[in-house]
């Protein structure tokens, strides 16, 4: 099996998300803050989550080198949330988004890991353009991406959303 890279912050591992994070993605995905701002990914079980990693995550993984990573904790191996690069085809550019349980918000994790990713998007994945998606009453997120370099693009809706969303795009080729 070939491996894929992950990679390490001052406090934080970033590592693939494999089928083995399923019960700490079953709980991510259904906690409030991911239902009301990403959206439910109708994972009702342990195994729907592994379904749901290994349908969506893993072949991009395959393909390109890159896609959705756990953010574990060093001092105590906690899974915190996840941090990824999405090869979507409804944006232009590979889209940066992120997720933390409720109760490891507010800690820097999600800026240091969304940090890390933009980082090697450019230095490792050869990316020159990251865009990320939010909805316009997501103000943590669209703090966030301004403070990591994002600037507002445009307005998109998802096909299957008819919630307008807020595009912030990043450049790469001058880091």
């Amino acid at each position: 099996m070939t491996m894929y890279k992950s990679f390490e912050t001052e406090r934080l591992l970033i590592k693939p998300t494999s089928e083995s994070d399923a019960a700490f993605f079953f709980e991510l995905s259904n906690s409030p803050k991911w239902i009301k701002n990403i959206g439910s990914r109708n994972i009702k079980s342990i195994t729907d989550a592994e379904k749901y990693i290994t349908k969506r995550m893993t072949p991009q993984l395959l393909e390109l080198g890159y896609s959705n990573y756990t953010l574990i904790r060093k001092r105590d191996n906690e899974k915190l949330g996840i941090c990824g690069l999405y090869n979507r085809e409804s944006i232009i550019g590979i889209d940066l988004g992120f997720a933390l349980l409720p109760q490891h918000e507010g800690f820097g994790y999600a800026f240091e890991s969304a940090s890390k990713l933009i980082n090697v998007a450019h230095s490792v994945f050869n990316i020159k353009l990251l865009s990320a998606i939010t909805l316009k009453n997501n103000t943590p997120s669209i703090s966030l991406l301004k403070k990591l370099g994002f600037t507002y693009e445009d307005e998109f809706a998802e096909k299957d959303n008819s919630e307008r969303l807020l595009v912030y795009k990043i450049s790469l080729v001058d880091q």
